[in-house]
């Protein structure tokens, strides 16, 4: 099972891939457009997390994402014994 400076890591890359995923829609207007790509982009990295998460605070109810909502499950090991269990509060793209 993963330790928490290797979880660490894994949500520092969900950030990271969010920002990189948000900036392709920098200066167009289309901040819907750059929430969306945020959101896929954070949520395809908690698929492949060694953790057994929730989303606390989400993303869909705001914004009418398409995922991150609250109560979604996150990670590679839902309802595996043992799995680090996490709650997340999650906003990929501020003031979206």
């Amino acid at each position: 099972m993963a330790n928490t400076s290797e979880l660490a890591n894994h949500f520092l890359r969900a950030c990271e891939d969010a920002a990189i995923a948000a900036a392709k829609w920098r200066g167009r207007g289309e901040r819907k457009k750059a929430d969306g790509a945020a959101v896929e982009a954070m949520r395809a990295v908690f698929d492949s997390v060694p953790f057994d998460g929730r989303v606390a605070i989400g993303e869909g109810e705001r914004d009418d994402a398409p995922m991150l909502y609250i109560g979604e499950p996150l990670g590679c090991l839902q309802g595996i014994e043992g799995a680090p269990q996490i709650d997340i509060a999650v906003d990929p793209l501020e003031c979206t």
